[in-house]
């Protein structure tokens, strides 16, 4: 018996781990995110790395209060982050509409580039533990926006709990000129890289 768990409350990276046929249950970790690193690909790494090792370390917790209730299993905890990073700025989500317009008016018309982190920590039923972590990155040039345009976006909602205040499998996508790399890791997981890197590992994640 083994269980793999998503260490993010993220719908998007739940509908790209169901479209691959990967079973998984949710888990989300729930502290404080620390940033000490200033490099987009530095802080995707730092904040994926904070969230898998959190939600590891509160399984193997409850594991050893509850020993009676726990069978020894093998466990995958996947934990991700992604951010948007434009000429040299750093672009999480916002924390309201204006935030959001102030982003959006950076991208606009520009190129900007998508960093998704993602950290692995196995479990095995022997109690050994490991760790694995990664980054992709994916180029995405956007046609110019007007203020109206940018207005009404943000008006409807979309923009709100996403990394750069966009939606690139959304409405924004009418505003998507091009893109270089991995679309999913735009929406906010590369799913081909995560099965390549967990392959790596010698785990078989469809018979894990």
């Amino acid at each position: 018996m083994s269980r793999i768990v998503l260490a993010s409350a993220s719908p998007r990276r739940k509908e790209l781990l169901e479209q691959v046929g990967i079973e998984f249950e949710i888990c989300p970790a729930r502290g404080e995110e620390k940033i000490t690193q200033t490099a987009a690909d530095a802080v995707v790494l730092e904040l994926s790395k904070q969230k898998a090792e959190e939600v590891a370390s509160g399984i193997l917790a409850y594991q050893n209060q509850h020993r009676e209730l726990s069978t020894p299993q093998d466990i995958l905890v996947i934990g991700a982050d992604t951010v948007v990073s434009c000429a040299g700025r750093i672009l999480g989500k916002p924390k309201d509409d204006e935030d959001a317009k102030d982003m959006l008016t950076q991208l606009a018309g520009r190129t900007h580039s998508v960093y998704t982190g993602v950290t692995l920590v196995f479990m095995d039923k022997a109690g050994r533990i490991g760790e694995h972590s990664f980054y992709e990155k994916t180029d995405v040039d956007m046609y110019p926006m007007s203020e109206e345009e940018i207005a009404r976006y943000v008006a409807g909602g979309e923009p709100v709990d996403k990394a750069g205040s966009y939606a690139i499998q959304g409405q924004c996508a009418v505003y998507i000129r091009g893109i270089k790399g991995d679309y999913n890791n735009v929406v906010g997981l590369p799913v081909a890289r995560l099965y390549q890197e967990i392959k790596k590992l010698g785990i078989d994640i469809y018979n894990f």
